[in-house]
């Protein structure tokens, strides 16, 4: 018989080998012991986490004759075929290849017929949200309301695809990232089981690398056992998964401590020219300066991810100062959302060690504790920051005990003085919009900007929670953010500005450019281009003929009038 992959031989039998998942895998059981099944699930959450497993196991527990305890017995002839596959009333479908109309049509004229062997006709999609709308609309009222003995297990990667006509007539359960420990866990109990001997070390590697996804994990611990020699070493595991030992990052970061830029390129040389995964190294720097900051703070071991306490990570700990870390972080994950535009990681790399190690803050071993006393500037900063606090929470404190006018009358609190530049709007992209722009195209923008929040991620949701578009033509959009930092962050999360054009692009039929303006200086931007467009009407105007008395002079009241339909009279202001 041919080899088979470990994810496959060991694919959960029962719902006590779901790893990572105990809450999921309790509520089917007693859903299943108390008899109240639903005719639809959906299970959603990354790849790898036990969702088409869990499908296939309620398929057999709610159809096997000697369940115990919401548990299949696996050993009865039903159970044998769901797990082989070849059970004609437990039908698995690929969502990805059978997406159209006309299968979801034949799977509900299916539907209609009664189980041939099975108690229950089980119905799994897998990656349903490649499915076509027409597609989900004829799945629609087949899913509300199927025959008797039919059930419908619904899983996917990516849940904001899916109509919420769709998600309403369906359980949802949602499949956590599952933790290394869980993971070294189960792979600790398959080596056992297979005979193999391993370093501890090695199933931590194997873990972090998986990033939550049990098969994920198999797989890679598949590879690493190719690669040894009838053991498991950590060594093994590092050159498989690409990560890098934490000596090197000890290494490393004390050479940006110590500002030494040519220790730091050298190093970081050495690492690519191992074939190490910039990436991953990224990633691993992110997160061994967390571990070094929570370490530095709570002096216990129980929230790192990365790090493994030792002699050398306690000594790096007292030696290194706070500020350097949260350069560090700040730095290294601005470098991750650039390579992610460039086929040139290893410049950006370079890049940020040579800005770590030759940055102006004094990131010196004897600088000032996080603890000692402020400076006389910082001091004075610190009682003009807690003044305007005192003046906000009294003014709240009037407003709350509904003092009048205080609403209308109270002049706006002053925002925190900001230690940056403020933001320059990009003035050009703003004009080509508004030259070009339509209140139809601004209707239709704002009828759909709600739904665009919710398929947002929540860190760009964060971003774009204060956003208001304020203008739109055919090929752009205006939006206006109440903070000048949110505003800069979308100007610069490339990521985002494609996310919102693609969306436009599927919901309103064509691919709309956003560009963000602070809502303070939107006002000034507004009448700045009304001005222009005043100024430009003047200067194309033709000269006075003989025929005509000079005396005479046509304004350019189109372009007013074109400006009061857009933004509304009370917005617009014409200085002589």
């Amino acid at each position: 018989m041919s080899y088979q992959a470990l994810y496959r031989v060991w694919r959960p039998q029962r719902f006590e080998d779901i790893a990572g998942q105990q809450a999921i895998t309790r509520t089917l059981r007693n859903a299943l012991v108390q008899d109240k099944t639903s005719h639809a699930y959906l299970f959603t959450g990354p790849r790898g986490t036990g969702k088409t497993s869990a499908a296939k196991i309620f398929s057999k527990a709610i159809n096997c004759p000697h369940a115990q305890d919401g548990e299949p017995c696996n050993t009865c002839e039903i159970c044998e075929s769901i797990t082989k596959g070849k059970l004609g009333d437990v039908i698995e479908i690929d969502a990805a290849s059978n997406n159209g109309v006309e299968e979801i049509r034949d799977i509900r004229d299916k539907a209609n017929y009664a189980p041939t062997q099975a108690e229950y006709k089980v119905y799994i999609i897998d990656e349903v949200h490649m499915l076509s709308m027409g597609a989900f609309n004829a799945l629609l009222k087949t899913l509300e309301e199927p025959p008797a003995n039919v059930i419908f297990i619904l899983a996917t990667t990516e849940p904001h695809k899916i109509p919420l006509t769709i998600i309403s007539r369906t359980q949802r359960f949602d499949f956590r990232r599952i933790s290394p420990q869980d993971i070294v866990e189960r792979m600790r109990y398959i080596l056992t089981e297979k005979g193999i001997g391993y370093e501890e070390d090695a199933l931590i590697t194997i873990s972090k690398a998986a990033e939550g996804g049990m098969r994920d994990a198999l797989s890679i611990l598949d590879q690493a056992l190719s690669f040894s020699d009838g053991e498991l070493k950590t060594e093994d595991a590092m050159r498989i998964t690409g990560s890098i030992t934490q000596e090197l990052l000890i290494d490393y970061i004390r050479a940006l401590h110590d500002r030494e830029t040519e220790k730091g390129l050298n190093i970081l040389h050495e690492l690519i020219a191992e074939g190490k995964d910039p990436s991953r190294f990224v990633e691993d720097m992110i997160l061994f300066s967390r571990d070094i900051l929570l370490y530095h703070t709570a002096q216990s071991d129980t929230l790192l991810k990365m790090a493994k306490v030792d002699d050398a990570f306690e000594t790096l700990v007292s030696e290194l100062s706070p500020e350097l870390l949260y350069d560090v972080i700040q730095v290294f994950n601005g470098t991750q959302q650039e390579m992610r535009l460039s086929n040139h990681a290893e410049v950006y790399l370079e890049v940020a060690t040579v800005r770590l190690t030759q940055t102006k803050k004094s990131v010196q071993a004897e600088s000032m504790p996080i603890q000692s006393q402020p400076s006389a500037g910082q001091a004075e900063e610190v009682a003009s920051l807690m003044k305007q606090v005192a003046e906000m929470q009294k003014m709240m404190q009037m407003m709350s005990s509904g003092e009048g006018a205080v609403k209308q009358a109270a002049p706006k609190a002053k925002r925190p003085a900001k230690s940056g530049a403020v933001f320059k709007v990009n003035r050009p992209s703003v004009y080509n919009i508004l030259e070009k722009a339509t209140k139809q195209d601004l209707v239709q923008l704002k009828d759909v900007w709600p739904d665009l929040m919710n398929f947002l991620e929540t860190s760009q949701k964060a971003i774009m929670n204060t956003s208001t578009p304020v203008a739109a033509s055919a090929r752009g959009l205006v939006v206006t953010f109440d903070y000048d930092i949110l505003c800069e962050r979308a100007t610069n999360d490339k990521l985002l500005i494609q996310t919102v054009g693609d969306y436009l692009e599927k919901v309103i039929g064509h691919r709309a450019e956003m560009v963000s303006v602070p809502a303070e200086q939107w006002p000034t931007v507004r009448q700045d281009f009304i001005k222009q467009m005043k100024a430009e009407e003047v200067s194309e105007e033709p000269e006075p003929s003989g025929d005509t008395p000079k005396d005479t002079k046509e304004e350019p009241e189109d372009i007013v009038s074109e400006a009061v339909k857009f933004f509304g009279e009370d917005l617009v202001r014409v200085e002589e």
